[in-house]
């Protein structure tokens, strides 16, 4: 135990500082961070009926639909790499990187679903090229299309863990750009889970909403209400000279190895998470907590409890987002995480929708924008399927 923490005590000395230097977000909120951050200050939900889905026992089910297929669409690649190239250029264009920057980065992909669509054979409206069927149904696709359009030639890595894998892509990009392995990242997260099968399975599960209601922890909530979403995000050191959203303090993971598919009542490892994720960094005030908050039955029950915990009792408010985006899959910790970087760096918060039920253990909802001050910490949780937690903790610059 002494030599592991010896360990992680040169491994905090060697990591130079990381900043979120640019993001772009594409989800039922808008096609662009700023149409989003517009949807947040306004306290307005994106979740709709929508056309695009397709089976007759989900026509009355919410949804967290893109407002345009326009960025799905492309005969070359999967729709959700078609996305995830659309985004990682926004980005790259935002942080104002050269030929040479993008050429030298690496990149970091994650999705749960990955190219569903041309998996199951059910995105024929993309007019695909037969060409490229093999290509259209690998998880990895979606990477390699953002390195090749991107033209960048740094390793990339394709990262599936569930509902964490966006968090996860960004803890590894933190850990290779703060210990100097890589000059720069880009991380791109993507899921689009509005197909019929998919839909299916989660009902099966007993995880999709039956009820709806919208509201993770009230004590009438059913399940979750899926949704697309694209996002990327630019990760760079303090030398890079370029102005910053927010820094990106810390990344901690573990797992639960207790079921596919439940938290332990305990919380499984949630606690140790959020807590590692709260004890690092540069000891700011944390001012809230962005929750997975799916709104199954079990999250809620077992999710806020074990927050409480770690935060050992403070009254810090919750922030879950999910109620406004849809749960966007693999997608959803990046985006989350984008969404409040570009948030921060206007010295702001959002408030949660309005008439939100906070949890039963008496942590807070977070009902009013925050107003920010340089130093103030948000710490963001994501649990995949199987077991798997991922924290960071963000800090105003």
């Amino acid at each position: 135990m002494g030599c592991v923490g010896v360990v992680l005590g040169l491994y905090r000395v060697m990591m130079e500082s990381v900043f979120i230097t640019a993001v772009e977000t594409a989800c039922a909120l808008g096609l662009r961070t700023e149409e989003c951050l517009t949807a947040l200050r306004e306290r307005l939900g994106g979740l709709a009926l929508s056309a695009n889905v397709s089976g007759p026992g989900f026509v009355s089910l919410p949804v967290g639909a893109l407002p345009s297929r326009a960025l799905v669409k492309g005969r070359r690649y999967g729709a959700a790499s078609n996305a995830a190239v659309q985004v990682a250029a926004a980005a790259v264009r935002r942080a104002g990187w050269s030929a040479d920057e993008i050429r030298e980065s690496w990149l970091f992909g994650a999705s749960s679903r990955g190219n569903a669509g041309e998996m199951l054979g059910v995105n024929a409206w993309r007019r695909p090229l037969r060409k490229f069927s093999a290509s259209n149904t690998m998880h990895c696709e979606i990477p390699a299309a953002v390195s090749i359009e991107l033209g960048i030639r740094g390793p990339w890595q394709m990262i599936s863990n569930g509902c964490s894998s966006g968090l996860d892509a960004l803890g590894l990009a933190w850990m290779a750009v703060g210990s100097g392995v890589a000059p720069r990242a880009v991380v791109v997260a993507v899921d689009l889970p509005l197909i019929a099968a998919l839909l299916q399975d989660f009902q099966d599960t007993g995880l999709l909403s039956t009820n709806g209601v919208n509201d993770p922890f009230s004590p009438q909530t059913s399940g979750f209400f899926p949704g697309e979403a694209a996002v990327a995000v630019t990760l760079e050191r303090d030398s890079s000279g370029r102005p910053k959203l927010c820094r990106l303090e810390h990344y901690s993971a573990n797992s639960d190895a207790y079921d596919t598919l439940m938290i332990p009542e305990d919380g499984g490892g949630i606690e140790a998470c959020v807590r590692s994720a709260l004890q690092a960094g540069e000891r700011g005030k944390v001012v809230a907590l962005c929750p997975h908050a799916t709104g199954t039955l079990n999250h809620s029950r077992v999710e806020p409890p074990a927050l409480l915990r770690a935060l050992d009792g403070q009254s810090v408010p919750l922030l879950p987002l999910k109620p406004q985006t849809g749960h966007t899959l693999g997608a959803s910790g990046l985006l989350d995480v984008a969404l409040l970087a570009a948030c921060m760096a206007e010295g702001w918060l959002p408030a949660t929708l309005p008439g939100l039920t906070p949890p039963v253990c008496g942590l807070p909802l977070n009902t009013a924008a925050l107003k920010l001050s340089t130093g103030d910490r948000m710490i963001k949780l994501a649990s995949g399927m199987g077991g798997h937690n991922a924290a960071v903790s963000m800090a105003v610059v």
